[in-house]
């Protein structure tokens, strides 16, 4: 994705009346190592660009080449976010209308199974002298143009050509510049209807083609359909990176509700399983989640009601053949419903010894358990910003997000109200899996008493 990464070379070729006007290329110094793959499969070395210019210090002679002029490249959206998203590192806008040829050619000829450039290079018998290099492949555009004229005509190729041009993924009730201004990089859209009505919130890590794809074709009977019909404005906050677009998202919806929005609403309290003792063994009982006890072992969850903690115990039983009385489900003498079916390995007639049940019972249950809070005190998770973004620091404390700040004021702030913030089961999950693929160096203690 064009956001995530940073551009090493430009090659532009001018073409006017279809007779080239112009070359121009060069290496650009992209502030961060190459990855060997990409060193592999384009030839350009880090040494190679030690001492070339950035893209702010060429920035000037790309805009004088490329202002005014129709955009052409293979997979051309690729090739335009990544020089969009090196103007916006740099302030600046830039925008131009985009002809991509891979889209021509599918349009012109559907018949043919293949449109990469090697396809159409070698159907068409081209000569591309450095394939990969910018200029090399900016090169061979223009007899490439040439030949799907020579092979659909030029009239074929224009009105196509000018039908793709015109293609806009946007309805006619949303402004056409949208299209342009939506960033590629991540961050949470609100759709709004009429009368600023809020429809709708989500999060992407590429919000510009999150949203155009609400608009796409193939969505036409789909519930996303009948929801992008009644888009009037949309809005958007761009993150550094997708764990804030998460958390944000789940934020939003809980404070405003949006009406097409099911998932991560607001509970107005959270329950849990909790293994008890009874004298005889081990039964479980549906209790509200006490956010001060979180992570106690025996503790499993979080569920945003009762009926849903009590269901997905009793799916539990049935899958494990636990005993519903011995768990707590069922009361009364005897042997309990399921033993009677067939279900149950008989803890309520003596069958099965309560040892044995207590230990399949947690065995059971240790998929939903409650993680605990693995650190000494609150952490800051750095996530480390994208395309020009301040790197930012997420505020956790015992699975509970108090906030998102860029400096040390803003996590001290945030700290002295740590007793406010709620626990909530959306950011708890958010969490859970972020930390098992966060690098250690982006985890920040804070008020870790051994510091």
């Amino acid at each position: 994705m064009a956001v995530h990464h940073r551009i090493i070379e430009v090659g532009i070729v001018l073409l006017d009346d279809g007779v080239v006007v112009g070359e121009w290329s060069s290496l650009v110094n992209p502030g961060v190592r190459i990855p060997s793959s990409i060193e592999a499969f384009t030839g350009i070395t880090n040494g190679m660009v030690a001492d070339a210019p950035s893209f702010d210090e060429l920035r000037r002679e790309v805009r004088e080449r490329l202002e005014g002029r129709l955009f052409v490249a293979h997979n051309a959206r690729f090739d335009y976010g990544f020089i969009r998203n090196e103007f916006r590192r740099v302030g600046e806008k830039f925008a131009a209308p985009v002809l991509c040829t891979v889209r021509l050619s599918r349009a012109l000829f559907r018949e043919q199974p293949r449109h990469s450039l090697d396809a159409l290079i070698e159907r068409y018998r081209l000569d591309c002298a450095q394939r990969h290099r910018a200029l090399g492949d900016a090169a061979v555009l223009p007899p490439l143009l040439a030949a799907l004229e020579s092979a659909a005509g030029f009239e074929r190729v224009h009105e196509v050509a000018t039908a793709v041009l015109g293609e806009s993924r946007l309805p006619p009730y949303l402004p056409a510049e949208l299209e342009e201004d939506l960033p590629e990089g991540p961050g949470v859209y609100l759709f709004r209807g009429e009368g600023g009505a809020l429809l709708y919130v989500g999060k992407s890590r590429n919000l510009r083609s999150r949203v155009l794809a609400h608009f796409a074709g193939e969505h036409r009977e789909s519930k996303e359909s009948r929801l992008a019909r009644q888009v009037r404005d949309v809005e958007w906050i761009e993150t550094a990176g997708e764990l804030g677009a998460l958390l944000l998202e789940s934020q939003l919806v809980k404070q405003l509700a949006p009406s097409a929005n099911r998932r991560l609403r607001n509970s107005p309290s959270l329950h849990c399983l909790r293994l008890v003792e009874t004298g005889e063994g081990l039964a479980v009982r549906v209790e509200l989640l006490d956010g001060s006890r979180d992570g106690e072992v025996g503790v499993f969850g979080p569920f945003r009601t009762e009926r849903d903690a009590r269901r997905a115990l009793e799916g539990k039983v049935r899958e494990h053949g636990l005993c519903l009385k011995a768990t707590g489900l069922e009361r009364g003498e005897g042997s309990c419903f399921a033993f009677q079916l067939g279900r149950c390995r008989g803890a309520c007639v003596g069958r099965e010894t309560r040892p044995r049940h207590d230990a399949r019972l947690q065995l059971a249950l240790a998929s939903m358990r409650l993680k605990p809070w693995p650190f000494e005190g609150p952490i800051g998770i750095r996530e480390r910003g994208l395309a020009g973004a301040d790197d930012v620091l997420h505020v956790i404390d015992r699975w509970r997000h108090l906030g998102t700040v860029s400096d040390a004021p803003g996590v001290a702030e945030l700290l002295a109200r740590a007793d406010d913030a709620s626990f909530d089961a959306d950011a708890y999950r958010i969490l859970v899996r972020c930390l098992e693929r966060t690098a250690p160096r982006d985890i920040v203690l804070l008020g870790d008493p051994r510091r």
